[in-house]
């Protein structure tokens, strides 16, 4: 038996509207008041029970518009149990309707913030986007949801959309004319963030000529500082056109090439075996994989070898590319190993007198 026949039964609610209608709403409150206390009471102490916290957040999400829900849904019983004069027979069901969804957005609101903020740190620690590019695409999301629900509610009060989204696109054409340049450069942003390119603390090399570390990736542009400290600041529709190389992916060790020449003659045995003694003795060089010499080529006036290690940070490069030449040259000039420079003999030719 429905609710409505039960209160039906009633003579004196019955032949009062009015209060035939606060009796639906005073009955819907005790539901959603019976709903509360089964979530907070029941589920609540199921889900602490085990050993996820998924069922926790979702009760938590959940509990409150659920509850409002019932009770608006209730008032929305009410007043469709018997037509109203207008304009109340619109405005009132369409108010409540709008309710209903209002609860709900502010409910999605409130987890996406609280999901947001929880994980921002991590985020950012692990540099894949910048802090602006985070605040801006927590913005967008939330736009979206405000202007889906806004959409809904107009749906609810039967206001007609077409013109509304004709208008939404000619303005949509005249903004991407006139920010055409910044669009570009944020779309370009969100290729970087979504290709995963590079993040922020990678060394990388644009186009063959900038080097340097990623300081910032934002959302019109991306700052790299160089090992001059010089800061360059990219657009970002220029680095999703570019070729980039990422000195710290997929690992962060960087392999350095030193070249070595030795004049003819030399024991190559004897080299080798020092240069992998120069390579053993820097405490920088990483053992995995292992410092290796290739011999390369025979040059003019020497024969040309190169020792190739790995050091752990692309950023010192540099600094043990200088370590690794100076000790090579002490050891060899201890060793006895000539390192040869060019040379040419001139033979002068006599003429007879």
């Amino acid at each position: 038996m429905e609710l409505s026949e039960i209160i039906n039964k009633l003579q004196i609610i019955n032949e009062h509207i009015i209060l035939k209608r606060l009796m639906i709403i005073f009955l819907y409150a005790l539901l959603a008041k019976a709903v509360d206390l089964f979530i907070d009471r029941v589920l609540r102490r199921l889900a602490s029970k085990t050993k996820i916290s998924f069922d926790d957040h979702l009760i938590s999400f959940i509990h409150t518009p659920i509850c409002w829900t019932v009770f608006l849904l209730g008032i929305l019983h009410a007043l469709l149990l018997q037509e109203m004069q207008m304009p109340w027979q619109l405005v009132l069901p369409a108010l409540t309707k709008s309710a209903i969804l209002l609860v709900w957005l502010i409910a999605f609101l409130r987890v996406f913030h609280r999901q947001a903020d929880k994980n921002l740190a991590d985020i950012l620690a692990r540099g894949k986007i910048g802090n602006d590019l985070f605040y801006l695409l927590k913005n967008i999301v939330r736009v979206i949801l405000v202007v889906a629900c806004l959409l809904w509610v107009l749906s609810i009060w039967d206001v007609d959309l077409t013109p509304l989204f004709a208008s939404a696109g000619i303005v949509g054409i005249a903004v991407a004319l006139a920010a055409k340049d910044t669009l570009a450069n944020f779309f370009g942003g969100i290729s970087i963030f979504a290709d995963n390119t590079f993040k922020v603390g990678d060394y990388i090399i644009l186009d063959g000529t900038e080097r340097g570390e990623v300081v910032e990736i934002g959302i019109r542009s991306t700052r790299i500082k160089t090992r001059d400290d010089v800061l360059i600041t990219i657009p970002n529709s220029i680095l999703a056109n570019s070729k980039i190389i990422n000195e710290s992916a997929p690992l962060p060790r960087f392999r350095i090439r030193i070249p070595v020449s030795v004049a003819y003659g030399s024991d190559l045995s004897r080299v080798e075996d020092v240069l992998l003694k120069v390579a053993a003795d820097n405490p920088n060089i990483i053992t995995d994989p292992e410092p290796r010499v290739r011999l390369r080529s025979f040059g003019d006036s020497s024969v040309n070898f190169e020792l190739l290690l790995w050091v752990e940070d692309p950023r010192v490069k540099g600094f043990e590319t200088h370590n690794l030449l100076r000790q090579v040259y002490e050891k060899f000039n201890k060793e006895g190993i000539v390192i040869p420079f060019p040379q040419r003999d001139i033979h002068l030719k006599g003429t007879a007198e």
